[in-house]
């Protein structure tokens, strides 16, 4: 089984948990592609957290700003889970916030997802239905992930939407 699947929800919706039991109902190896950035100790500690949520039978590679790269270089067919999207779209505009080299690089990952032989599991925020963000960098980033969460939605066989650690099937295109 190749292909996408795509978990969007809002924040502590149970996204990453339902992405990592539809990681773990597929025959291991399994690999977690990182994009998170301990900055702080507020952070460091959800990094734990969810290190330990994983376990030891998932080998980690810490990705936070080329996991297109990471995935590309894969050989075999290990299920991959790569969380999150709006934390690298963070990464990404703090390097260059330049839109159009912003959603280029969504589409590579997209299209290095698409190549590898085995399941990509992609976790991404849904950050679009709460206000509108009072300054310019907010209002960016909050276009920036509902684009990406677009494009990565169109490619995706399945789009998993994740409420109150449930999983709502958006599309599935395996059927």
């Amino acid at each position: 089984m190749a292909g996408i699947t795509l978990y969007l929800g809002g924040a502590k919706s149970g996204k990453t948990r339902l992405a990592l039991a539809a990681a773990e109902a597929l025959p291991a190896p399994r690999l977690y592609l990182a994009t998170a950035q301990a900055f702080d100790d507020e952070m460091t500690v959800r990094i734990k957290n969810h290190q330990a949520e994983r376990g030891p039978d998932w080998r980690t590679i810490e990705a936070p700003l080329e996991p297109d790269k990471a995935i590309s270089v894969l050989t075999g067919n290990s299920v991959v889970l790569l969380d999150c999207i709006t934390l690298w779209l963070n990464n990404l505009l703090a390097e260059n916030d330049d839109p159009d080299w912003i959603m280029t690089r969504v589409a590579e990952l997209a299209a290095s997802a698409l190549a590898y032989a085995g399941p990509v599991i992609i976790v991404s925020n849904e950050v679009g239905g709460g206000i509108v963000p009072m300054n310019a960098l907010a209002r960016k980033f909050r276009d920036l992930a509902g684009a990406a969460n677009q494009l990565l939605a169109a490619r995706a066989e399945k789009v998993v939407l994740a409420v109150a650690g449930l999983e709502l099937v958006v599309a599935d295109r395996t059927r």
